[in-house]
């Protein structure tokens, strides 16, 4: 049963280590396609909090947010193969940021293309959250094994 559940986990991981994979091949010296892409939708995303909350979000070089995403990702990965709820909880910080800024059908209406687009997407990514939860609920409700102190045993005449 642990092998179906490390074959489990790296399916799961599977698509965090391939997206990571591909920022890092375009990366390039300007933080590649993802930065490119992450400008302006980071851009209206601040804007958007800005208007709504009054919280002022921070300005920050593209290129740091993507290397950042990736070694999250990366390293995330890695630890949840072996089980441990430190990659499922990087997993998760990765995919709380990303999911709202990539994916935002709220800015469209919702009888375009688009917002058709993006939201399938967001359900998508809504589910990879829901899993992880899962992941870590269950990591936490299994009571981990105690020690047994091993009696002495008796020696037969």
């Amino acid at each position: 049963m642990a092998f179906v559940a490390f074959v489990g986990r790296v399916l799961f991981v599977s698509v965090f280590i391939l997206s990571a994979w591909q920022e890092f091949n375009g990366f390039g010296t300007d933080g590649g396609p993802a930065a490119h892409l992450l400008a302006p939708k980071f851009n209206v995303f601040s804007k958007h909090v800005s208007s709504q909350t009054g919280f002022q979000v921070p300005h920050f070089e593209m290129k740091h947010a993507v290397a950042a995403a990736i070694s999250v990702k990366a390293f995330g990965s890695l630890l949840f193969i072996f089980g441990s709820s430190v990659g499922a909880y990087l997993l998760l910080l990765n995919q709380l940021i990303t999911t709202p800024i990539l994916y935002d059908f709220y800015n469209y209406d919702a009888d375009t293309k688009e917002f058709n687009l993006l939201f399938a997407k967001f359900a998508q990514n809504l589910a990879l959250l829901g899993a992880l939860l899962f992941f870590i609920g269950m990591k936490n409700s299994i009571p981990r094994r105690q020690l047994k102190k091993k009696s002495p045993k008796s020696k037969t005449l």
